[in-house]
């Protein structure tokens, strides 16, 4: 079965990037990008990635 994941992740302004969660849907990805840029304001991009779902052991 393949499944996908989403990732949220965050990139600094010496353009490191780390991840800071995965969901198994886009819109709680999303939330917590939107919550991310609410606050104050930083030199921070945030952005949603969609990933293949690493393999379930049966």
């Amino acid at each position: 079965m393949n499944r996908t994941v989403f990732e949220v992740w965050r990139q600094d302004d010496n353009g490191n990037r780390y991840l800071l969660s995965t969901h198994a849907d886009r819109a709680a990805a999303e939330a917590v990008v939107a919550e991310m840029e609410s606050g104050v304001q930083h030199k921070q991009l945030y952005s949603v990635v969609e990933r293949p779902a690493p393999d379930q052991p049966t």
